[in-house]
């Protein structure tokens, strides 16, 4: 089996894109009798015929991408642009064994062709000396895409067009271009999106006039949002570098993107790579449409953290987010977070100072019995030794028992305190970890600032 994945350059990986390489990789690393073991080959060709659109910098954001997702690929980058030789050859072949011929039709003879002959019927041109290239459909039979998704699909060819295979300077077009690489390079089975669907009976054709076979197809289901509409940015991330930016791990994203259509069972959802490929298997693979549900991705990669050991955690988390020494705040944060982003929102405060929330210091600081409170904790914190995080909840439970009252009319006041806000780990963790002197300096400053909101309060 030689199989490939082949991008057009002309922005960031896509999540369906990712997903289409990620089931060619299975399909080439999946088992199979032989010395390696494999199922076949992953070739990688990258189809940047638009000139406009296509550029290094693209090039390298979906090989980065791939990297990220740890698929690697067998043979290539092939660069579409760098076969136009290749690509003429073949061209004049066709015209030199009449399969293919100059037309100048434009669109609106098109359309006159068709209101004389009806709309049902496949424009046909006539040979001239010069103009595009279109490609001799037959007038009677029908192609048909065998796929191994969808089954047969047929066409008939009487109601196809002649399709253009090559501009009037000679420049091949998509079709025309990617039956001749798939040849080529010996393309056993194509797998991508179902909006190739079309273009598929244009490139058996092509096939079919070389005098060569044709590879096996198969259409993957388009990813659709929770909503049923085509996944796009209003449904949250839409590019694998997106993915990246907002924290998933790489492992989690391919585990996920690996489920979506696949025809897992329902119970079957947790797999390394290695594991998926394994059990991959095209013939599964649904029809329908697949929802991709961020939310369901963010509960998988929540899994996946804490599967980390905690050095790879802190390793990770380092790198995210461009700083060092964060390891006791990771581990008092890892069982709060589901993403690498969410970390430093939870942790900021405790190497940058607390955050201001303006709402939160007036409901829980100025509201009923929120500086009273603090002024309590503050009493037996400054008097907890060791200050340990089971220290320190011991001294503040303790106190809870005197007072009365629900522990979280104390643990927030302590919170807003320290963090700023109402969101933070562990608040025992947090306290110990910021030491007594930096939450006592914390609880002042803040029992500081809420005697002269009150005082402003009080003004007529």
């Amino acid at each position: 089996m030689r199989v490939r994945f082949a991008p057009s350059p002309t922005g960031a990986l896509h999540i369906g894109g990712a997903r289409t390489a990620l089931y060619n990789w299975l399909l080439a690393h999946g088992p199979a009798p032989g010395p390696d073991g494999r199922a076949g080959t992953l070739v990688l060709r990258i189809e940047d015929t638009d000139r406009e659109r296509s550029t290094a910098e693209n090039v390298e954001q979906i090989l980065d991408a791939l990297r990220w997702l740890a698929l690697d690929w067998d043979e290539g980058p092939i660069f579409q642009s760098e076969r136009a030789n290749r690509h003429a050859e073949v061209l004049a072949q066709l015209l030199r064994t009449g399969r293919a011929y100059h037309c100048s039709a434009t669109a609106e003879d098109v359309k006159a062709f068709k209101q004389r002959h009806g709309a049902s019927r496949g424009f046909r041109g006539e040979p001239e000396a010069q103009g595009a290239v279109r490609l001799h459909v037959p007038d009677d039979g029908e192609t048909v895409v065998d796929d191994v998704i969808r089954g047969e699909a047929r066409f008939p060819n009487a109601s196809m067009d002649d399709p253009v295979i090559a501009r009037a300077d000679g420049s091949p077009l998509y079709n025309f271009a990617v039956a001749v690489d798939d040849l080529d390079a010996g393309i056993t089975h194509v797998v991508r999106g179902e909006d190739h669907l079309s273009n598929t009976p244009k490139q058996l054709l092509v096939f079919e006039a070389i005098g060569a076979g044709a590879p096996r197809y198969a259409h993957l289901p388009l990813l659709h949002g929770p909503d049923g509409r085509k996944l796009s940015k209003r449904h949250g991330a839409a590019s694998v570098q997106e993915l990246r930016t907002a924290g998933y791990l790489p492992e989690a994203v391919a585990n996920y993107l690996a489920l979506l259509g696949a025809g897992f069972s329902a119970d079957e959802e947790h797999f390394s790579l290695e594991q998926l490929a394994q059990r991959f298997e095209l013939r599964r693979v649904s029809k329908n449409p697949a929802v991709f549900d961020e939310r369901k991705l963010r509960h998988m990669n929540g899994r996946w953290l804490r599967e980390l050991s905690m050095d790879d955690l802190v390793d990770r988390l380092e790198r995210f987010t461009g700083r060092s020494g964060l390891r006791a705040a990771v581990e008092i944060a890892a069982p709060k977070i589901q993403t690498l982003a969410d970390f430093w929102p939870l942790v900021s405060f405790v190497f940058d100072g607390p955050v201001d929330d303006p709402a939160a210091f007036q409901r829980v600081i100025c509201g009923d019995r929120g500086v009273e409170s603090l002024v309590a904790a503050r009493a037996a914190l400054a008097n907890t030794d060791p200050f340990t995080a089971e220290q320190v909840e011991a001294s503040l439970r303790e106190l809870i028992e005197r007072r009365g009252g629900k522990p979280a009319s104390l643990f927030q006041p302590v919170r807003v305190a320290i963090a700023g806000s109402t969101v933070s780990p562990g608040i025992f963790e947090s306290v110990a970890l910021l030491g007594r002197e930096e939450t006592l300096a914390r609880i002042d400053a803040t029992l500081v600032r809420a005697a002269a909101a009150l005082e402003r309060a009080r003004e007529p």
